[in-house]
């Protein structure tokens, strides 16, 4: 259960007369009801209010729940004043109404259940205002709104309020007695409150009617009990709220926790800690003799360019220790690297067809396909360019490289599953260019250390890792 979810459920049982005892000496809700209907004759025969149509007799089959013999059910049409929504300032050309300042108009994204919203607030003359005396809002006032995706908020407007104004999306409820205006809220933001309002609303929007909302059932305890309700609900709040603190913090923990749980292996695996090494399987060194005893031969065949020689290796630069079978290398020693060749967008689709059946691989993966392709093989594909840079992707088969994406030869057997693991355990985004569009240049890439182990720890590494690496998305907590 989430913090909405157990806001909801107080709610819910506040509304069914399950969240504080009933008291006799409280008196009923029958008789708040009496002097409500009271309060309004006066204020119709003073013609302070209008004489609203009679609403239907409340039939057993509506009640939604059953509710404490001391409660009754009331439509709130009877208890209110008033019951209507706004309308668009300056028929509709609203860039024409609104000024710096002036008379706040509300609208449906100031409206929120714990209360008005200031941001995006936009005013309207004073002028203008009093010439919408259906639109104005006053202190104690419930405002709610009625469509889009916003529709059942509801904000209580403080007593210290001095007037306002709403657009058509909004609805002014105006009690007989402001004193209920806490416990119409409650109910409003309930799971029935809300159920009624989007079983009801209608139209493509989803509007919400002023006779809809007039018609709808309110349970109603007497006032004492409905203060101890809302005090209730009140004392709970920072409850709720802590909940909500520590459940989004732990939610936070599980989402970060498998990519966490991965570069945690991925640094086992570099550090030489993930699989035990062993004697008979010989030493880095070895590797290394044949991996430039390899690329000297392809050098002279012209096969790939010969680079210019790397500066030795201090103690200094080496950030951790790693096993004595294996390593430290600079990553151009051991491997080729290759920016691909420019295309045109316009080469590229989206989508595979049977003309455009090659990958194509730019800064952060594949971008799309193309026609022809420019490589060919099994390759580490590291990205140079964008804020993603230093990401790696595998390459296979035959696929075009843009000038983005650079390709990463293995030489020497040199296993290329492990190549693509230990490259994204490095983290080759630390060494990008801090710019606008950051940008790793392939003579940086080449200089940066690698620890390089024997070649079959190599394959046992990578048959670990393809073990575990799975296992990491099960780690989180089921929603």
């Amino acid at each position: 259960m989430n913090a909405q979810d157990l806001k909801s459920s107080i709610l819910q049982r506040a509304i069914e007369g399950k969240l504080v005892p009933q008291r006799k000496e409280e008196g009923t809700a029958k008789e708040l009801l009496a002097e409500i209907r009271a309060e309004k004759a006066r204020l119709i025969k003073e013609k302070k209010i209008k004489k609203s149509k009679p609403l239907p007799e409340i039939t057993d089959e509506e009640k939604p729940f059953d509710i404490p013999d001391s409660w009754e059910w009331a439509r709130l049409g009877d208890i209110c004043s008033k019951i209507g929504s706004g309308k668009t300032p300056d028929g509709g050309r609203n860039s024409d109404a609104y000024k710096q300042q002036g008379i706040p108009l509300f609208r449906e994204q100031n409206i929120y259940n714990d209360g008005l919203n200031y941001n995006g607030i936009v005013y309207i003359s004073e002028e203008l205002s009093n010439t919408r005396l259906g639109s104005k809002v006053f202190a104690k006032d419930l405002l709610l709104n009625i469509t889009g995706g916003s529709i059942g908020r509801c904000a209580i407007v403080p007593d210290d309020f001095s007037v306002g104004d709403i657009n058509q999306h909004i609805l002014i409820i105006r009690l007989i007695r402001p004193e209920l205006r806490s416990w119409i809220h409650a109910y409003i933001c309930s799971p029935d409150g809300q159920n009624v309002i989007n079983r009801k609303a209608v139209g493509a929007k989803a509007g919400f009617s002023a006779a809809k909302c007039k018609s709808m059932l309110i349970p109603i305890p007497n006032l004492a009990e409905q203060n101890r309700i809302v005090a209730k609900i009140e004392e709970l709040q920072p409850d709720i709220d802590a909940y909500d603190k520590a459940q989004t913090k732990l939610r936070t923990i599980e989402q970060r926790f498998p990519d966490a749980m991965k570069k945690s292996l991925l640094q086992y695996a570099i550090e030489g800690k993930l699989v035990p090494q062993r004697k008979e399987e010989g030493t880095a060194k070895e590797l290394l003799a044949e991996i430039r005893a390899e690329k000297a031969r392809l050098v002279k065949e012209k096969k790939i360019k010969k680079s210019k020689p790397f500066p030795e290796i201090t103690d200094e630069e080496t950030p951790f220790d790693i096993p004595e079978s294996w390593e430290w290398v600079r990553i151009g020693e051991l491997f080729s690297l290759q920016a691909g060749k420019n295309i045109k967008a316009t080469y590229i689709y989206h989508e595979q067809t049977e003309s455009h059946v090659y990958p194509c691989y730019g800064g952060n993966g594949v971008r799309g396909f193309v026609e022809f392709f420019n490589s060919e093989g099994d390759f580490p594909i590291i990205g140079r360019q964008g804020a993603l840079c230093g990401n790696i992707n595998r390459a296979k088969g035959k696929f075009y490289a843009t000038e983005h994406a650079v390709l990463t030869t293995t030489f020497a057997n040199t296993d290329v599953s492990w190549a693509c693991y230990f490259l994204k355990a490095l983290n080759l985004n630390q060494y990008a260019t801090a710019t606008a569009q950051p940008g790793l240049a392939v003579s940086k890439i080449n200089q940066v250390l690698i620890p390089l182990p024997p070649l079959a720890e190599q394959h046992r590494i990578v048959a670990k890792l393809e073990e575990l690496l799975p296992l990491c998305q099960h780690l989180t907590a089921n929603p």
